[in-house]
């Protein structure tokens, strides 16, 4: 009986890196999708979202990859950005903040591919200040109060910050979807 071969959601990814974040990885072209999701110049309605991905002992990883989504209605958008684009280990978006819809604080879908996990792990990013409406969110108010934290992104004088930690002490809450 012949082995079959491993398929992609076998092994440790991501995957097909010259096509999902080429520039993370040295070749020589851009990715077809990217992080600026809307241009700056010409939305006045542009945010900045921000943010590291950590392991379990708090050290950056230099090559995830994240995909972010927003449907509010209005906007339907959507990202894709590798850690290793930035020399910070960042990865940084560019987009327009979403509407509360259907009584759901705003928030963007954080899909996250990286090396040592056998499938992607998928989160929300909600924002800081949209105090009233994160109380009143049908999923953040199924958590924890301690843990809710962990799916809010801070806002500061240049946008949002969103770190996600992959475990430990301040593991950012992964959803089963």
């Amino acid at each position: 009986m012949k082995a079959s071969l491993q398929t992609p959601s076998q092994t440790v990814g991501p995957y097909f890196a010259y096509g999902l974040c080429p520039e993370q990885y040295g070749y020589p072209f851009q990715s077809i999708l990217e992080a600026q999701m809307v241009d700056p110049l010409q939305s006045t309605e542009t945010i900045t979202i921000s943010g590291k991905v950590y392991d379990g002992e708090g050290v950056i990883i230099p090559d995830a990859m994240l995909e972010i989504w927003q449907n509010d209605g209005t906007h339907k958008l959507y990202g894709r950005c590798g850690t290793g684009t930035d020399p910070e280990n960042r990865f940084i978006f560019h987009t327009i903040k979403p509407a509360a819809i259907a009584g759901q604080a705003p928030f963007l879908s954080v899909i996250l591919f990286m090396r040592g996990q056998l499938i992607h792990s998928y989160t929300r990013l909600y924002f800081s200040d949209e105090q009233t409406l994160n109380q009143s969110d049908a999923l953040l108010s199924t958590l924890p109060e301690d843990r809710r934290a962990t799916l809010i992104a801070q806002k500061t004088d240049r946008g949002y910050t969103f770190d996600i930690h992959m475990q430990g002490e301040k593991e950012t809450v992964f959803l089963d979807i």
